[in-house]
């Protein structure tokens, strides 16, 4: 069928899998917030973020239910949020998130691909002091004005406000307006969002890095090789780096 072909195919295939690990992590982030404050959004801002965010990844209403109704039972087993810290070869710093039923088989896994990477797992520490905790918040840009905008949110707390794009899960591009806050901000920030009833896709808090590192070639690969490992395993929420 042609190069073409096997092409898309290998973007399709690429995306499903992406939307699959989406499912996964935004089920456990429903579960975790359920455990903590309940299966009532209304009244548990964790499990309505959760809610939001799985809207924004076409994850079904009817597998948003089902997790909540699992973590809502006795049953189900609690999630335990573990950082790790480390870095990979050519100097640059990796952050992973992870949520975790066997802490035992996820710093093994950790350990293991920092090993075979050529990188090397760290203390608590180690590296997070070269990323910035903050709010990013992905907001649909249909009939947003960005400068608007950010007249509207900077009283509550917006510290940038860019456009930015992807490819959907049927390769269409998508336009969005990204608001950043500080880490103390995030929950403000998202009241406010919810007051003014804004089409809000995502709403996360997430690693910056301070400052990055500019690779090529082969010792780029190798990082990215290394970051796919990680993204890859089930227990990893989010993975964070300075490659730039």
């Amino acid at each position: 069928m042609g190069r073409a072909f096997e092409f898309r195919k290998g973007r399709k295939m690429k995306r499903w899998d992406r939307m699959s690990k989406d499912f996964t992590r935004i089920g456990r982030e429903i579960v975790i917030a359920v455990k903590e404050g309940g299966a009532n959004p209304d009244t548990n801002s964790r499990l309505r973020t959760a809610m939001q965010n799985a809207k924004g990844v076409n994850m079904p209403k009817d597998r948003v239910e089902a997790a909540i109704k699992r973590a809502s039972s006795k049953e189900e087993g609690n999630y335990t949020e573990v950082v790790y810290e480390g870095y990979a070869p050519h100097g640059v710093a990796i952050v992973v998130e992870t949520a975790t039923d066997n802490p035992t088989r996820t710093v093994a896994n950790v350990r293991m691909y920092f090993n075979r990477g050529n990188g090397a797992l760290g203390t608590a520490g180690s590296s997070d002091f070269t990323f910035t905790r903050k709010g990013v918040f992905k907001l649909a840009a249909e009939g947003l004005d960005r400068d608007e905008l950010e007249l509207e949110l900077i009283d509550f707390g917006a510290d940038d406000i860019y456009e930015d794009s992807e490819e959907d899960e049927h390769g269409n591009e998508k336009h969005y307006i990204v608001v950043e806050t500080a880490f103390s901000d995030f929950g403000q920030m998202q009241k406010a969002l919810e007051q003014k009833q804004l089409n809000v896709i995502s709403a996360q808090l997430q690693r910056i890095p301070n400052t990055t590192v500019h690779l090529e070639g082969e010792q780029l690969e190798e990082v990215m090789n290394l970051i796919e490992k990680f993204e890859d395993d089930d227990d990893v929420q989010a993975v964070y780096h300075t490659l730039g």
